[in-house]
């Protein structure tokens, strides 16, 4: 007979967080295609560039002089110093972390109580919402719905706070809606939160490189704000390097302290090569950036251009990232579906495309499809998607 005693059960702190939907639905499609499916994946956020040569070579002339032990905990001082000199900050007010999602869970477990809130724009980036809860926090999500442009205003802000708050979770360019905050919007926002000084932000910028708009960090904006807001990026988006599992948070010293405190119970030091070639991007000719946002400039005109011909689908045109955020909502009245996910399921079945559900990042009625992709794979995929609508008419 089994012993309840010795069965297992999860801790309370992750009942209920599983994988994110978006690698679920990325692993559904890598099996279906391994059972012999013709599948075309748009769900995932890894640009399909390879990572420049030049920072290849570096981390192979890294291996070779022997880099290949531990690092300091919050880094390398050559890392550390050139991300400092990105944001003109010292030194200290640096670490590294093992992709940018680290640096989140970081800053959440080394700074939240049981019951602080954390105020997340919505639709936000999956991973937000579980990090807050595996770190004790109340997550308490505001609306943004795409007649404002998916963005945060200043009444619903100052709306939303309470004195539990800790942290605004700030996404731009924004994953899933490509949305950016202008210099004028940040600064409407920061005008809210100097009234509210027990509020931190936590600026999350991974994409800034990838703007076809102008990109503000939220530090140039709301310098004022400097001493309780943190900065997140790292190199896995524009230098195509997420496998390499590097991102940096930039913010005061105590916090940057407190994150130390955690990461060094929890992976110590980021991976000594993926450090040195995280050194060679930032350190070198940039060129390979503009190009490649050029030509996801192109892909974006594609991807919009080809939904917004869709009858039920209306795609605004994102501003930064690599993502589009239609709202399907008359797809759904035309195929008779309850929910954005079983639309996206029947695509998937259907037109044998994987996109993902608004749900998932907080917005029911929409669907996120990932323009990271091939032309080639971008042309089929729109094109099954239009064929398998074409039936529901």
């Amino acid at each position: 007979m089994l012993d309840q005693n010795s069965a297992f059960r999860r801790s309370v702190r992750i009942a209920g967080i599983e994988i994110s939907q978006i690698v679920q639905i990325s692993e559904a499609a890598a099996q279906m295609r391994a059972d012999g499916q013709d599948v075309v994946s748009l769900s995932t956020g890894a640009p399909d560039f390879p990572t420049p040569e030049f920072v290849v070579e570096a981390a192979h002339q890294a291996a070779l002089s022997g880099q290949t032990g531990y690092t300091p905990t919050a880094g390398t001082n050559a890392l550390r110093d050139a991300v400092a000199n990105e944001y003109s900050v010292e030194r200290g007010e640096v670490i590294i972390s093992t992709g940018a999602k680290q640096v989140l869970a970081n800053a959440l477990l080394a700074t939240l109580n049981a019951g602080d809130e954390v105020l997340i724009p919505t639709p936000y980036w999956t991973s937000y919402s579980d990090i807050v809860s595996m770190s004790g926090g109340a997550v308490v999500t505001i609306p943004c719905p795409m007649e404002q442009g998916f963005k945060l205003t200043p009444e619903a802000l100052e709306a939303a706070i309470t004195p539990k708050a800790r942290w605004l979770m700030l996404n731009s360019p924004s994953n899933p809606s490509g949305a950016i905050y202008s210099a004028d919007e940040i600064k409407a926002l920061a005008d809210v939160l100097e009234k509210h000084p027990h509020v931190w932000v936590l600026a999350d910028e991974i994409y800034e490189h990838l703007s076809y708009a102008p990109f503000t960090s939220f530090t140039a904006a709301a310098p004022e704000l400097a001493n309780r807001t943190l900065v997140v990026s790292g190199v896995s988006k524009a230098w195509a390097m997420t496998g390499w599992r590097i991102g940096w948070g930039v913010g005061p010293k105590p916090l940057i302290a407190a994150m130390g405190a955690v990461q060094g119970q929890v992976t110590s030091g980021t991976c000594s090569i993926a450090q040195a070639a995280a050194l060679a991007a930032l350190s070198g000719e940039r060129s390979v950036l503009a190009e490649r946002l050029a030509l996801f400039d192109r892909r974006r005109q594609l991807v919009v251009g080809a939904l917004n011909a869709m009858t039920g689908i209306t795609c605004p045109e994102p501003d930064g990232a690599f993502y589009v955020f239609p709202n399907i909502e008359g797809l759904m009245t035309l195929g008779g579906f309850t929910t954005c996910g079983e639309a996206c399921d029947w695509i998937l079945k259907e037109a044998q495309v994987a996109i993902v559900p608004g749900a998932a990042f907080g917005l029911p009625g929409h669907a996120r499809i990932s323009f990271a992709y091939s032309l080639e794979d971008l042309t089929e995929g729109l094109s099954r998607i239009a064929d398998a609508l074409s039936k529901l008419r």
